[in-house]
């Protein structure tokens, strides 16, 4: 319910209670009657009367406007959370891994007794895989 909701419903209430002592006797009884059947036929479990708390707080929607409210956001915010560590994570060991694998790739050639300009050659990629072979 929104405050205008709110602000309608108390000028109604109020435009009522105005004449509410000019009513003739019939109606007030038929309306007490139909009072007494609405709440015979009342749930027991709904409020009777609304808190003044619960007023000021209708509609807001707010973080700790129920106990576990939070809660249930942070059901859906933990693992949300998690998946993105754990994605930055895998991204982190994969990097890792690849400059690991250079570094030993570079060590390999800088150990090796042949000149670099080899490796440029193109006839020797072609001798190193018929050699494979």
């Amino acid at each position: 319910m929104n405050t205008e909701d709110l602000n309608f419903a108390y000028r109604v209430r109020h435009a009522l209670n105005e004449k509410l002592d000019e009513l003739p006797a019939s109606t007030t009884d038929r309306l007490a009657a139909a009072r007494q059947a609405a709440m015979a036929r009342k749930k027991a479990h709904v409020p009777v009367r609304v808190t003044q708390s619960e007023l000021a707080t209708a509609g807001a929607g707010g973080f700790f406007s129920s106990p576990f409210n939070w809660l249930g956001r942070m059901s859906v915010a933990v693992p949300l959370l998690v998946l993105g560590v754990g994605m930055v994570g895998l991204y982190q060991y994969e990097e890792q891994q690849r400059i690991a694998e250079l570094a030993e790739l570079d060590a390999a050639v800088l150990s090796d007794e042949l000149p670099l300009s080899a490796y440029l050659d193109n006839g020797f990629n072609a001798y190193l895989e018929s050699s494979e072979q």
